[in-house]
């Protein structure tokens, strides 16, 4: 649960999140990698979420074969 006073559109959210297995996660990255990706992104409308999580799904695939 939210720490504070959160909306119920935030509780709401956290409680969506949680029951469908969403969850936030940072890395330390070079910035220059980062802002290219975004661009990179940007200019192709993709989401860097979803891109993340195909390559993320790529490599899991490649490393079980």
């Amino acid at each position: 649960m939210p720490i504070g006073s959160p909306s119920k559109q935030t509780i709401a959210t956290r409680k969506y999140e949680a029951k469908t297995g969403w969850i936030s996660k940072t890395y330390k990255m070079k910035k220059d990698i980062v802002d290219e990706f975004k661009e990179a992104c940007e200019k192709n409308g993709d989401s860097q979420a979803g891109k993340l999580m195909e390559f993320m799904r790529e490599y899991i695939n490649k490393a079980n074969k």
